[in-house]
């Protein structure tokens, strides 16, 4: 489902802990991490996507988080031609996302990244509300990047950790480094992937745009 544009309705999810620490996932069988996403199906909401994907990547239902806020407006972001399948060029520009900010107001041992049978994340840890973005895929860190700044404010009080934006632009740079736990998920054979792109690294793949 595109819009006119060319661009996939998709929803982001930054979900935080009672630190304001955020969820971040090791793509299965990748080096790179990223929040939760994915696509928004034909007759849903933005919220009902970002539900179904929370329970689809993060193993977590509506009674384990709290809505802190969204992004006022789509954000976009365009997906590099190589990335994208011979049948959909042409046609297929990239993303257009909102994201949630969602505290998490159930338990760590809630998370189970073997919700689906297609798990997206092989590994997740905490990581400091502005995430290394040098672990994030190129194409996507300036979408990380505006979601971030504006859900701060939401989580973030005047004279605050990180209130100001240009000390949070610094960080999401790439200078920070998670200090806390990393926890795996192990996977069978069968265990794949359903990214919204093909595995960082490997451009001789294309992208799989019909995957959440």
């Amino acid at each position: 489902m595109l819009d006119r544009d060319g661009y996939r309705p998709n929803v982001g999810i930054i979900l935080v802990n009672s630190r304001n620490e955020v969820f971040w996932g090791k793509r299965v069988r990748e080096h790179s991490w990223q929040f939760p996403q994915g696509g928004i199906q034909r007759g849903e909401s933005p919220e009902q996507a970002m539900y179904r994907e929370l329970h689809e990547e993060v193993g977590l239902r509506p009674e384990h988080v709290r809505i802190v806020g969204r992004t006022r407006d789509w954000l976009h972001y365009d997906v590099p031609v190589h990335w994208v399948r011979r049948e959909w060029r042409g046609h297929y520009r990239g993303q257009k996302q909102i994201w949630f900010l969602l505290r998490l107001v159930g338990r760590d041992s809630d998370v189970d990244l073997r919700a689906s049978e297609r798990p997206e994340f092989d590994a997740w840890r905490w990581n400091d509300y502005w995430v290394p973005l040098d672990a994030v895929i190129e194409f996507k860190r300036e979408v990380y990047s505006l979601a971030l700044n504006e859900l701060a404010r939401m989580l973030f009080h005047h004279g605050a950790q990180h209130a100001g934006l240009p000390e949070a632009s610094r960080y999401l740079r790439g200078r920070t480094r998670a200090r806390h736990r990393h926890v795996e998920a192990p996977l069978d054979q069968a265990g794949q992937a359903h990214a919204d792109e093909t595995p960082h690294g490997s451009p001789a793949l294309t992208e799989r745009a019909n995957d959440s």
